[in-house]
């Protein structure tokens, strides 16, 4: 039986798109993981229950790293939060999460965010009143931003133990292991991270591919016509 033009065509089409079309996948740069809480924690200015929540790079047009902490459909934005970056001697292949110790009964404060493979992590930065508790709380000096303000334009300070205030170079050292971290609860919390972005290579052989078939195929049309 002989197979229509117009079929043929958009069996090709089909085909092409085929190539193009596939399920999301997580970019490195945004570091999405969708993590699993057994209990409540607090994050800065927030404290969530126990659940399911992604964790996500936020596109900023400064240069500044801001966290964003939703469900797990990113339906619901619940923190928007500006770190510091943090440095881990030793990468774990594992999503590492650490947390400051708080307030004998109260959630655990998240303090630092590590991403399977990576040495350079990040540290949240807290409202002062916070980090001064936490500072306090933890003996160790954390991060610190002014109540109310914006995450994109927040001066970025350090509150000691002490309770005095200081610059973060005069306090945290990315460029070395952190002596903290040792102090600090240390949690490789459950995590499914999406699939990284894959190569492009291919991509570019299947449209190369796809290619010399529409080739054929429009040949094979033309001959019938004729």
């Amino acid at each position: 039986m002989k197979i229509p033009r117009f079929v043929t065509v958009a069996i090709y089409l089909a085909a092409v798109l085929a190539v193009f079309i596939s399920p999301a996948k997580a970019d490195e740069s945004n570091k999405l993981t969708i993590f699993t809480f057994s209990a409540p924690i607090e994050l800065p200015g927030v404290t969530v229950p126990a659940g399911t929540y992604t964790f996500k790079l936020a596109d900023s047009q400064g240069n500044r790293n801001i966290v964003q902490v939703w469900n797990k459909d990113m339906s619901r934005l619940y923190a928007t939060i500006l770190a510091i970056e943090d440095y881990n001697a030793e990468p774990s292949e594992k999503t590492v999460i650490r947390f400051s110790e708080s307030a004998a009964g109260g959630p655990p404060a998240v303090k630092e965010w590590f991403y399977p493979g990576e040495q350079y992590g990040l540290e949240f930065v807290y409202p002062k009143k916070r980090a001064t508790e936490l500072a306090k709380a933890s003996n160790q000096p954390v991060p610190s931003m002014p109540e109310k303000r914006k995450v994109e334009n927040a001066p970025i300070k350090a509150q000691k133990p002490s309770g005095e205030e200081a610059e973060v170079a005069e306090v945290f050292v990315v460029a070395a292991p952190s002596q903290q971290a040792d102090q600090s609860a240390v949690h490789t919390v459950n995590s499914e991270e999406l699939p990284k972005t894959a190569s492009m290579l291919p991509v570019l052989w299947m449209m190369g591919l796809s290619l010399l078939t529409a080739g054929a195929l429009l040949g094979l049309i033309a001959e019938q016509g004729v």
